[in-house]
């Protein structure tokens, strides 16, 4: 459906007159634009197993996909192979959250088991077994303490990734375009039918 608006003579014929010149030789260039390219930003889909990880959710990798077609990636331990298809700073910036959290989970385990290991070792320091050492009891005091924080490192840790491909997913051209392309006229230019000058502003209906 095409909408046409007329340059007719009018009081104003002066600045009309200097006006249409410069439409004339614009028209053709505006017409001519090609559309925008869209992003190569893919949507990212999380393996359904992983889609439902909540608070406090089982600590392990994440699966993920940049097409409907394509195998599911391992996205590493601190989410490293998710990195390069990110680039909204928001999402972004939750992916160097869940990293803090894996590295702070990484500590905390080797805090553990060298804790454990201190109070195995204590067990035969001596010739006679000995259980309740005081170096014994540093070590399941650091154990225990250990373990009480691993609740609190855990607790959102999954969701500091997810919210990662939520927010990059939420940066789509589709998404992003959304109002401006239902408003973006599809041709412009100018005409003459009748002898008058017509500028032609055009609208495809979908």
């Amino acid at each position: 459906m095409t909408f046409s608006a007329l340059l007719a003579p009018s009081r104003r014929r002066r600045a009309a007159a200097f006006l249409l010149p410069a439409l004339v030789s614009a028209a053709p260039a505006l017409a001519q634009q090609p559309a925008a390219k869209p992003s190569n930003t893919p949507d990212i889909r999380l393996a359904p197993e992983d889609q439902d990880r909540g608070l406090n959710g089982v600590q392990k990798n994440f699966w993920f996909r940049t097409d409907e077609s394509g195998e599911y990636k391992n996205a590493g331990f601190f989410g490293q192979r998710l990195r390069p298809y990110l680039t909204d700073q928001e999402a972004i910036s939750n992916l160097d959250a869940y990293r803090r959290q894996r590295w702070l989970h990484l500590s905390e385990r080797l805090v553990f088991v060298g804790a454990a290991g201190v109070y195995a070792q204590q067990v035969l320091a001596t010739d006679k077994p000995q259980y309740f050492s005081n170096v014994q009891k540093a070590a399941i005091g650091v154990a225990v303490v250990s373990l009480l924080s691993n609740t609190f490192i855990t607790r959102h840790t999954n969701q500091h990734f997810m919210r990662a491909v939520e927010a990059q997913n939420a940066t789509l051209p589709a998404a992003r375009r959304m109002g401006l392309d239902r408003v973006k006229p599809d041709l412009l230019g100018v005409t003459a039918p009748t002898g008058r000058p017509q500028l032609l502003v055009g609208w495809t209906l979908r």
